[in-house]
């Protein structure tokens, strides 16, 4: 980089670093301004393999950016080590994974819920199959991704940026790679609980792909291909929620002291199936010129997801299905904090449920970039796309009892906050002959069939053009452009009782029965299992409506227009031996929301007292930003960034769904639902990282961030809520004399007060032979960051779970640390790594589909993996053989409510060993 004069740009920047430019200066007296010196040429001439590769690789794009970024970067085509690219993304520093079903699934950005974050696909942002924006990670098989890049810091110009971070994921592209490349790998695994309900233990991953260029390199494809089948296992036992402490005066729970914190009821299930995954990646690239390419993507996944829970149930508010005697608590324990530990309870009618969840996702994104560079610097690039995903879910349940009804038990109960509770019953449930289909005291079953639809169009047009003349000793150019998002979410959800068929009470026969599953771990020992869909259809009826009052609210569109128009200057200047990168610019985005649905009359007349409901707004958003990197001598590096963010409300948070009704009583009206009219969480934010490279083979970096929300969207109840538009059609019941009112109580999302956000965050990636050659191949990749918020939210939804007073942010983990240690020589590698968080507070659906807050217990997942890949003269050239390890210590996932000494789940889904090969051509 040449020294320039300096304008005004270059004097502010130097007088605010003048303190760090005198120490710079006063320490060295080299003249080299670039960003690697003479040992970093020398460095990369050694030609590097395996992990080393992708250390590298992704050391040289944190390096080379401009904004705050992490990188996971394959260390070859299709060798990522993880099973999804949910787990590579939460072992990066300052991000953390909630785990659903096993897997890491969606990620947390810097202490942020997962809604903070915006996930794009090659640069273009992608739709969810959830009934939100945060996109499920484990539906991406890391054998397709070639890259990730984590914006942390926006620019001007980065297109669908989130307020906590950007998440961009990139497949292969081929005319990127000299020759021809033809992989394949195949895994075979084994999950550490067993067998169990005509479900076995093992499962299995392939993948294939394929890069080639044609036409003296001016053509290239690249075909991916991944396959996953693997087995569900999960060990459960869960609380009711909420734990509650009501005087037990009134009956409720007799033989227990008013004021003890007691749960409702107790579960304990196992949880068998399978995860089927199919995952495709298609690029086309031509280059005919260095003035056009063109790159045509397509990705394609799917997943089926089909489990049956057989669940032991038992109901502790002394329902009981109105039989005598009623509940009895005796012998009850109680720690110093007032919660029942344990005791005996008589007189409950325990249940032995069936539960069956067949989920089918599908998403597919298309995308079609063409790139022009003209002369003198100038380019323009113009890209279309296409993404849509679909979920198909079938919920399905259907609850036994021991007949001839009732036959009420006593139940041996201890409850443990760090392990599975103790459920120990006094009656034989594991004979399926003594176990009756029947109208229970939770009627005989029920059933739900939610469907998602996501769409989403979009279109750019992006101009450079060269800084003129008198700008281009700070300026090297600037960039211009336009982008149009159209996106459409749909969800119906319809649900019913699965009543009993004429036949009445049925034991279900011999062919639908399967092997028991054992519940022991839970203290209760063996229980029938059964094909819960067969049951349903032999045995039962099972007509699912959308149309009832409570299920009307539960279907909705949320449509979004989102144009956003840019303007940035890209810098590149030098102040004395300091070079200066970065850009400066501004952002616009116009967003037009609006949703549809329908609400329940109930004054009206029937057949007319569904109506449609439809609201929405527009709103602009002026975002500017600052992203500058001082490279000073000896590779160090210095980034500040300054930038206003917004992140949309959740999709569901925008429906405009309703249930609303009045008091005859007091003609008061009420109601609950949705907020078409919500604005975004908006926050300004500030960074500042310090990077010490050593070529790029390690670094070590520490890096500061704040975030001051101006709001936060939660659900609230506004005691003067103007209904007029909804009581325009109300006619009063007969006999109701109390007036009707205008104002009343309504809850929904609401734009609320926000706070700040700060963290820290430490990192360094060091091969150990930089100490001592004694340590040749070893290495070790360590991040770890702290949070604090002084954000404070109530939300009523959640109040149950995580207790009435304010809470933290949902997400935010005060302590989040990552380490890997890696060993690599001669074709042999060995890697451990571990991912730990704090607790947190997560956002989990319900039994209505609802997200509901849960307090989190932290964890501590550790993997591992060895392999060997034979030499180039080797006969067997190519070929890694490969062992995998995950969840190696078995950790448990735990909630809890309010306090950890009473547990809501804890779960274990068991160690997972894979053993594999990868062969490339």
């Amino acid at each position: 980089m040449s020294n320039h004069k300096r304008n005004a740009l270059s004097l502010a920047l130097a007088v605010a670093l003048s303190p760090v430019l005198a120490f710079a200066q006063s320490t060295t007296s080299t003249t080299a301004t670039g960003q690697t010196g003479s040992a970093a040429t020398n460095l990369d001439a050694v030609q590097v393999t395996g992990i080393r590769r992708g250390i590298e690789n992704a050391i040289a794009v944190k390096q080379d950016a401009t904004s705050v970024v992490e990188v996971i970067s394959a260390e070859d085509i299709g060798k990522l080590p993880d099973v999804s690219i949910a787990e590579s993304l939460a072992r990066l520093p300052g991000l953390a994974a909630q785990r659903v079903a096993g897997r890491a699934q969606v990620i947390s950005v810097r202490g942020l819920s997962p809604d903070f974050a915006t996930t794009l696909l090659n640069g273009r942002e992608v739709v969810s199959t959830g009934d939100n924006r945060s996109v499920e990670f484990d539906q991406y098989p890391s054998e397709l991704v070639n890259g990730v890049t984590v914006y942390k810091t926006p620019d001007a110009a980065l297109v669908g940026q989130g307020l906590s971070g950007t998440i961009d994921m990139q497949t292969a592209r081929p005319l990127s790679f000299p020759d021809r490349v033809i992989a394949v790998s195949g895994r075979y695994q084994k999950s550490s609980l067993g067998e169990a309900a005509g479900v076995d233990e093992f499962g299995n991953r392939f993948s294939a792909s394929y890069i080639d260029q044609f036409l003296d390199k001016t053509l290239g494809i690249a075909i991916g291909y991944a396959h996953s089948d693997n087995p569900i296992q999960e060990n459960q036992v869960g609380l009711y929620e909420p734990w509650t402490t009501e005087n037990t005066d009134n009956g409720n729970r007799p033989g227990l002291a008013p004021g003890v914190a007691f749960s409702d009821g107790i579960k304990a299930l196992r949880r068998t199936g399978n995860n089927k995954r199919d995952g495709l990646m298609a690029t086309v690239q031509f280059r005919p010129s260095n003035s056009w390419t063109s790159t045509l993507d397509a990705f394609h996944t799917e997943a089926e997801q089909i489990d049956t829970a057989n669940q032991f149930e038992v109901n502790l508010s002394n329902f009981n299905g109105g039989y005598t005697p009623g509940l009895l608590i005796s012998n009850p324990q109680v720690n110093a904090d007032g919660t029942f530990a344990g005791g005996t309870a008589s007189g409950v009618y325990p249940l032995v449920r069936g539960m069956y969840n067949k989920r089918e996702d599908k998403i597919d994104a298309f995308g079609w970039n063409n790139e022009f560079t003209f002369g003198n610097g100038v380019k323009l690039v113009a890209d279309v796309n296409y993404s849509k995903a679909t979920r198909d879910e079938l919920n399905l349940e259907n609850n036994l009892q021991l007949t001839p009804m009732p036959q009420l038990d006593t139940i041996g109960l201890v409850v443990n906050p760090n392990g599975f509770s103790q459920i120990t019953p006094g009656l034989d449930y594991s004979n399926p002959d003594a176990l009756f289909l029947t109208n229970t005291i939770y009627g005989s079953g029920y059933g739900k069939v939610p469907t998602v639809e996501d769409r989403l169009k979009g279109a750019r047009v992006a101009l450079t053009l060269p800084a003129p003349e008198g700008l281009s000793s700070v300026f090297a150019d600037f960039d211009i452009g336009v982008n149009y998002a159209d996106r459409q979410k749909d969800k119906t959800q319809a649900e019913g009782n699965i009543l009993l068929g004429a036949q009445g009470d049925a034991n279900i026969a011999a062919d639908l029965q399967r092997d028991r599953v054992n519940l022991g771990f839970a203290g209760i020992g063996y229980i029938p299992a059964w094909n819960v869909p067969a049951a349903v259809e032999r045995y039962m009826e099972f007509n699912p409506v959308t149309d009832l009052d409570y299920l009307i609210p539960k279907s909705w569109t949320v449509q979004e227009k989102i144009t956003t128009a840019w303007l940035r200057a890209n810098i590149n200047t030098d102040i004395g031996v300091v070079g200066v990168r970065g850009n400066i610019g501004v952002q616009m985005q116009h967003a037009d929301q609006s949703s549809q649905s329908n609400y329940f009359d109930r004054s009206r007349p029937a057949g007319q007292n569904v109506l449609p409901i439809d609201a929405g707004k527009t709103y602009n958003d002026w975002l500017p930003s600052l992203n500058l990197a001082f490279m000073f001598p000896h590779q160090q590096t210095l980034r500040f960034a300054a930038a206003k963010q917004v992140a949309r409300p959740r999709v569901d948070q925008m429906r405009a769904g309703l249930e609303f009704g009045v008091d005859t009583a007091t003609g008061r009206p009420g109601g609950s639902g949705g907020n078409p009219l919500l604005d975004p969480w908006r926050a300004t934010a500030l960074d500042l990282s310090y990077e010490k490279y050593f070529g790029e083979r390690a670094y070590v970096a520490a890096a500061v961030f704040y975030k001051d929300l101006k709001s936060y969207v939660y659900t609230q109840s506004v005691d003067d809520y103007d209904f007029s538009d909804l009581l325009a059609s109300y006619v009063p019941p007969p006999g109701m004399v109390a007036p009707v009112l205008q104002t009343g109580t309504f809850s929904s999302p609401q734009n609320g007060k926000g706070g700040t956000l700060r963290g820290l965050e430490l990192t360094a990636s060091l091969p150990l032979d930089m100490f001592t050659d004694a340590l040749r191949g070893f290495g070790v990749q360590a991040s770890a960051t702290f949070n604090d918020s002084d954000i404070e939210i109530l939300d009523p939804e959640s109040a149950s779970s995580v207790g009435s007073d304010p809470i933290a942010l949902p997400g935010l983990s005060d302590r989040v640390y990552n380490f890997t240690a890696y060993f690599e020589r001669n074709g042999f590698e060995a890697r451990v790594s571990q991912r730990r968080r704090s607790d947190f507070i997560g956002e989990i659906g319900n039994f209505n589909g609802n997200r509901t807050l849960r307090y989190v217990v932290g964890e501590n997942v550790t993997d591992a993996q060895v392999s060997y890949t034979f030499s180039d003269s080797s006969a067997m050239a190519g070929l890694t053989l490969l062992l995998q390890g995950t969840n190696l210590t078995n950790e448990p996932y735990r909630t809890y409510a309010g306090t950890t000494d009473r547990p809501l789940e804890y779960v274990e889904w068991g160690r997972t060993y894979m053993l594999g090969v990868n062969y490339k051509f």
